[in-house]
């Protein structure tokens, strides 16, 4: 029999925030969710403690820190029979009627099989960590209406190109369609890559601006301009491009890609993290090879038109240097 949604919720050093997070997740209004929890390489026993205090809760464990996108496959394999897939970051706190009014959106709107939540910064709540993704034509992506006011923000239910995976919910269909994340990309970017991927073969995203939940971001990594989140998101900014990017589009937006590239390579220099960016965009050149055989596949299987894609991407001239981590960490 098929059961309605499944939470998952991967835990690398989160311990502090994981706490909050379940006791948002389990007062739920209206909606049973199955939670499931994998702890991904921490040696303390402080999340398996967190949570066998809440009977709905599955506690999963790695021994070694296999990342975002190979944890949440993890976690994938174990929720054979549901229709929906959650997926709540640790620093994520959901309000009560999110998951209601998110599966309410999916009904209403069949036509939709992944749906994106409001996130408001956890710090202040009147401003926007972000309204879902956007991806450029130069292949740079950031969360919509970052660092807005409220005020200003969408009412309706609008479509958006893919969700931000802090708080979003998909189909498990079109998951598994898609084969879940890409695992090498380990972690950040993925999200976005798993985003185009599901556009590829058709399937397409809302936005539910009254599904809202309170997001710290980055909050494990060293903020958005820590190392770690430089290097992985501008590394899989790359991969993502080079993989997805479909067509024609591909050639004729390369130039714009590369000069993104440059462009990140000096800004970064400049603010003392040249070796690190030009690590990540070494090591995105060398892994080319491995993405493009990921592209021949991803490309035969497209079911979305060249000109669904373009109508989708945003093409404003300058999107603004301050983008360049906004997405990519």
């Amino acid at each position: 029999m098929n059961k309605s949604v499944a939470i998952l919720i991967i835990n690398w050093k989160s311990s502090a925030l994981l706490l909050r997070c379940l006791e948002c997740v389990v007062r739920q209004e209206s909606i049973e969710a199955d939670v499931l929890v994998l702890d991904n390489g921490n040696e303390d026993q402080l999340p398996e403690e967190i949570c066998s205090r809440f009977p709905s809760v599955q506690f999963f464990k790695s021994e070694k820190n296999i990342g975002f996108a190979a944890g949440n496959n993890l976690l994938l394999k174990k929720t054979k029979g549901y229709n929906w897939i959650a997926l709540v970051n640790p620093d994520a706190f959901l309000q009560p009627d999110w998951l209601s009014k998110m599966l309410s959106a999916a009904v209403k709107y069949p036509e939709y099989s992944f749906l994106a939540s409001r996130l408001l910064q956890a710090s202040n709540y009147d401003i926007l960590d972000g309204d879902g993704d956007t991806m450029h034509v130069s292949g740079l992506a950031w969360r919509l209406s970052h660092g807005f006011n409220i005020e200003h923000a969408a009412i309706e239910p609008r479509e958006v190109f893919s969700p931000c995976a802090a708080a979003a919910l998909y189909s498990r269909a079109a998951l598994e369609a898609v084969g879940g994340f890409d695992e090498h990309f380990f972690c950040y970017f993925e999200d976005v890559d798993l985003g185009f991927r599901l556009r590829l073969a058709g399937y397409r995203c809302l936005l539910v601006p009254d599904a809202v939940a309170y997001h710290v971001g980055s909050a494990t990594t060293g903020g958005q301009r820590g190392d770690f989140a430089v290097y992985h998101g501008h590394r899989n900014l790359v991969w993502t491009y080079v993989k997805n990017m479909p067509g024609a589009l591909f050639w004729l937006l390369l130039p714009v890609h590369i000069a993104l590239n440059i462009v990140t390579i000096i800004w970064y220099s400049l603010h003392g993290q040249g070796p690190l960016i030009l690590k990540a965009k070494w090591d995105a050149i060398r892994g080319i090879p491995r993405m493009w055989k990921k592209r021949r596949d991803i490309q035969r299987k497209r079911g979305a038109s060249i000109g669904e894609i373009w109508n989708m991407l945003d093409k404003s001239f300058l999107p603004g240097l301050s983008k360049l981590h906004w997405r990519c960490s």
